[in-house]
């Protein structure tokens, strides 16, 4: 195999949905080497006017959920309907813990030899704002490479649901039954950033308390304020082990991404997040400029020692090292 591709041959091999280079392309974007990420600059901007042409689904959910077997479930579900789809994962703490996908792609059997399907853990870049681009990027590879949809799952807590929904189209949140509380602690913000809400796990005996959680959920949705898109969050039951309710899940993604589309609320949403990135990306660069300046090295020792001896606040040691 060669060592190095030139841009082209990247292009040309994503464009054609080449498994092997596209794997590599994504690679490329994650690496962290300076040559390395001035030529996935410039394939993906070679990559832009091909992108845009999928649907973008984030998945998150309750610890013990079953994301996994949910994943493997609805992902032969949507590759059944002659779709292609690609699988990614945010974790920006997988170099600790392997990360959901990186551990369950091997139990992912059927969907991983999945021609139609290519399953892609995300490297951890040690911090949200490295992985965030990687998948930002190869969300962009995988559009040009004709995949027309996306899921997008959160590995980690906390900050990363905020950050899968900050580059996604539609948010869904899986939860689960018969645990004591049935909203388990979600903090009211994820609920509030899901567009569908589905109550995994409802076979066997656990059908009619599935059934009891999507009523209470329903009307805990009511409280929330009226959603920016003007869509009202659906509540479903499914059993991803027994597939089913995926197509009820399916459709009214479709039913989302339709009424989005009409109302100029979906291409108003990603233009949004377009924006949001470039700052986020400004504050990340002008952030790692600034510690890696030499002088300002060299200052911060001096300023941190003033700090610990009280001979300075933590506002003016800030102000100090601004040059302000």
């Amino acid at each position: 195999m060669k060592i190095e591709l030139t841009l082209d041959e990247y292009f040309t091999g994503v464009k054609a949905s080449d498994r092997s280079i596209l794997s590599r392309a994504i690679t490329l974007i994650e690496s962290t080497k300076k040559e390395h990420q001035a030529l996935a600059e410039e394939l993906i901007q070679k990559c832009l006017p091909f992108s845009g042409n999928s649907i973008r689904i984030g998945i998150t959910g309750v610890p013990g959920v079953g994301k996994s077997t949910f994943i493997e479930s609805f992902g032969k579900h949507i590759t059944n309907k002659g779709l292609k789809l690609a699988v990614l994962a945010i974790d920006p703490s997988s170099q600790k813990s392997g990360g959901s996908i990186l551990g369950d792609k091997t139990r992912m059997e059927e969907l991983s030899s999945n021609p139609n399907a290519f399953i892609r853990p995300t490297a951890s870049a040690g911090s949200l704002g490295g992985v965030a681009r990687a998948t930002r990027e190869t969300i962009i590879l995988f559009e040009t490479a004709g995949y027309d949809t996306i899921l997008v799952e959160t590995v980690g807590v906390g900050q990363s649901e905020t950050t899968v929904h900050s580059m996604v189209d539609c948010f869904l949140l899986l939860l689960l039954a018969g645990a004591g509380d049935e909203l388990q602690g979600i903090k009211r913000g994820i609920m509030e950033m899901a567009d569908l809400i589905s109550i995994n796990k409802a076979d066997g005996d656990n059908i009619n308390a599935a059934k009891r959680a999507a009523a209470q959920v329903k009307n805990s949705i009511h409280l929330f304020p009226a959603t920016e898109s003007g869509w009202i969050p659906q509540v479903e039951t499914c059993s991803a082990i027994n597939s089913l309710g995926l197509d009820n899940i399916w459709d009214n993604i479709k039913s989302f991404e339709n009424n989005t589309k009409n109302s100029g609320y979906f291409t108003e949403k990603r233009q949004k997040q377009a924006i949001f990135w470039m700052h986020q990306t400004i504050k990340e660069q002008l952030e790692n400029r600034f510690y890696q300046d030499a002088s300002i090295k060299e200052k911060l020792i001096k300023i941190e020692k003033a700090l610990l001896n009280n001979e300075i606040s933590s506002y003016q040691a800030a102000k100090n090292l601004l040059g302000e």
